[in-house]
Order: structure tokens, then C-alpha cells, then sequence
């Protein structure tokens, strides 16, 4: 199984989410399916139904969450030594070379990427072009409006 990285706060959040899966949501479906079943006929008990559904889920995420965890390669920015590249974890400041716009991305890891926090999925556009590149570089990021072009502004372990 090829490894997933994650950062060291990526790591947390997905492990945090494994707790509450465990000891709460769990023990809560269950207590809501014995709840449902002393109802009695299951045929036609669509509270039932909706709680095997909700078990469901939750046993395939609490799988999903330690496959991912069990398959991590956790990366602490602040432990990089890049030399000034972009990198997985690097925090990046770019300027848009038409407008003057700048923006900061973190590269983390897919369960981590959240655009309006800053954070992008290294697997994205963006992320791909930057990598490798250093500060004062130029990267070219192909968007639905056409090609954009970003000037490294600053690289940043944090």
C-alpha cells in the first residue's frame, strides 16, 4: 500500500475523529438500533433502517481513518530542511503576476485541504506547479480561465 502523507496536525485531526467515532458515534447508533428494535416488527421501521444506514457509515469511516493512519508518512514542517524549495508541508506566498493578488497555500495532504483556510491538496494544480520551485521563481498554474502565473513570493516551514 503506497504511503499517504500527512502533516503532523493532519495526523491529529484524522485521530481526533477516529476517538469521537469510536466513543461516541458508535455507542450512540447502537444505543439508537436496541432503540428501535424494541419497537418490534423491523419490516416497515424506517428509525431502523436509518440507524443500520448510520452504522454503517460510521464503521466504513472509522476503516477509512485507520487505513489512512496505518499507511501515514507524518511530516512536520517545522522539521523540514528544504533548502528553500516547495515542498509537502511548506507554507508558500504567491503573488499573481497580472493583478498583484497575493495569497498563502500550506501543501498538506487530501483529508487535510481546505482552500478557504489556505490549505491545498498537494495533488492539486497548484500544488504540482509549485513543487520543486524556490522563492522568486515563476509558476504556471493551468486554471478553467486560462494559464496563471504565480511569482514565489516566500517559502516557509511552520
Amino acid at each position: 500500500m503506497p504511503t499517504i502523507p500527512l502533516t503532523k496536525r493532519g495526523a491529529e485531526k484524522l485521530k481526533e475523529e477516529l476517538h469521537r467515532l469510536k466513543t461516541v458515534e458508535r455507542p450512540a447508533v447502537i444505543q439508537a438500533i436496541a432503540e428501535a428494535r424494541a419497537q418490534g416488527d423491523l419490516s416497515e421501521n424506517a428509525e431502523y433502517d436509518a440507524a443500520k444506514d448510520r452504522q454503517g457509515f460510521i464503521e466504513g469511516r472509522i476503516k477509512e481513518i485507520e487505513g489512512k493512519l496505518a499507511a501515514a508518512q507524518i511530516i512536520d514542517p517545522a522539521q523540514l530542511d528544504a533548502g528553500g524549495k516547495v515542498v509537502f508541508g511548506a507554507t508558500v506566498e504567491l503573488e499573481e503576476a497580472t493583478t498583484g493578488e497575493q495569497v498563502t497555500y500550506q501543501i498538506v495532504g487530501e483529508d487535510e485541504a481546505d482552500l478557504k483556510l489556505g490549505l491545498i491538496n498537494v495533488s492539486s494544480p497548484i500544488a504540482r506547479a509549485l513543487i520543486g520551485k524556490e522563492e522568486g521563481d515563476v509558476a504556471e498554474v493551468q486554471a478553467p480561465n486560462g494559464v496563471k502565473r504565480y511569482e514565489i513570493v516566500a517559502v516557509r516551514y511552520e
